[in-house]
């Protein structure tokens, strides 16, 4: 199935062929043996990446279901959670918080900048915080969070680290047997969706426990939920022939196949590969008077938000380039029409990225911007070629 299009969004992002051909195969029963070879083969590629020690859910639902099943099932009402937010996404977890009758606190960081660690620590020595969410990259601002720094002050504190991978599982490390920082400063939860640098269509919510976190949840007496407590998909997840919910059969198909393509390549690869992306972008885009809103010490590897010069109209210079073929994605709250959003993840190439630069330089000259598009592509390519 050709793209006809090139969407480099934030998410979702580029599907291959052989992802759209798992997609378009026979749809089964979903208790049916086939299927649920398919589904397990699914879940223990999940495991691989993600590498816990607990378990891992793959199931129907957005990132934002995602979210609801990794907070409900660690933290009871009545509880405090600190919400590290670098931007519109990490907000997202105040408002899901106190849904459930959580106590939420919040450590808000400029836009375009990280939190700063001091500032958490200090946080954490007030008070006692069952649990602390990062958005690991925050799609509004294009900034990753230092897991280094963060994951070590949180554990020496006693609360539990829940990470928001959405917009960075597959392209930056999470891996939840490693020690970040310090010795035993491990992830406790990371929850992610399936449409940004996994590749496959939006649909699935997939979220990881660590024996940490499972044992928070068999402390709580109930959560407030049916379809997001854990304890319900359990027995799916160890043998997907029972039932308890119908999974979307042809997602996991592609999410399987998604996930063959994230193994066959290799974690350390794909790291590598989309950090070189990030760098690449960001540089080619700086030629044509672009700044990133995030400094390259905090830039996610995953997205880019882009400030536009002064001149540039949003709204004409999006539709421009849709007209094109490339479809970028507007910027959030108060940076609305002041930048836009590039997505460079998943199954994004390297020569996507670098057509997307010759798009964007012809319409910022249509624009009356004069811009050097040969110098801004050779600046791509140096930067790949020193990465890569």
């Amino acid at each position: 199935m050709p793209n006809e299009e090139m969407l480099l969004i934030p998410g979702p992002t580029p599907v291959v062929d052989s992802i759209y051909d798992a997609l378009a195969q026979e749809t089964r029963s979903h208790t049916d043996a086939r299927f649920a070879a398919v589904y397990r083969d699914a879940i223990a590629k999940t495991r691989e990446m993600l590498k816990t020690d607990g378990e891992v859910f793959v199931i129907s639902g957005s990132g934002t279901l995602a979210m609801e099943m990794a907070l409900i099932n660690t933290v009871a009402a009545g509880e405090k959670i600190l919400v590290i937010s670098q931007g519109f996404f990490g907000d997202r977890f105040i408002k899901l918080g106190q849904a459930f009758g959580i106590n939420v606190d919040v450590i808000h960081s400029e836009w375009g900048k990280q939190v700063d660690p001091n500032e958490v620590e200090q946080k954490l020595a007030n008070g006692q915080f069952k649990a602390v969410t990062i958005t690991h990259a925050d799609t509004s601002t294009g900034v990753a969070a230092d897991l280094d720094a963060l994951v070590p002050i949180i554990k020496k504190h006693g609360a539990l680290v829940i990470l928001d991978g959405v917009c960075a599982t597959a392209a930056m490390e999470e891996d939840m047997s490693k020690s970040y920082g310090a010795p035993d400063a491990k992830i406790d939860v990371v929850l992610t969706g399936s449409q940004k640098a996994i590749g496959v269509p939006p649909g699935l919510a997939i979220v990881a426990f660590n024996q940490t976190a499972l044992a928070a949840r068999e402390k709580l007496p109930s959560v407030p939920g049916y379809y997001s407590d854990i304890y319900n998909w359990l027995p799916i997840m160890h043998d997907p022939q029972k039932y308890f919910a119908t999974p979307p059969v042809n997602l996991i198909y592609a999410y399987n196949e998604g996930m063959r393509l994230v193994l066959d390549e290799g974690m350390e690869n794909r790291f590598k590969r989309h950090e070189a992306y990030g760098k690449a972008v960001r540089s080619a885009l700086s030629i044509y008077g672009m700044k990133a809103l995030a400094s390259e010490e905090a830039a996610a590897a995953t997205l880019s938000c882009i400030l536009y010069p002064e001149g540039i109209k949003d709204a004409s210079f999006r539709a421009s380039l849709a007209k094109k073929g490339l479809i970028v994605a507007g910027a959030l709250a108060h940076l609305a029409g002041k930048a836009f959003r590039i997505g460079h993840m998943g199954n994004t190439t390297a020569e996507m990225l670098e057509k997307a630069i010759v798009l964007i330089g012809e319409t910022m000259n249509e624009q009356g911007q004069a811009v050097n598009i040969t110098n801004a592509v050779e600046q791509f390519r140096l930067e790949m070629a020193a990465r890569v």
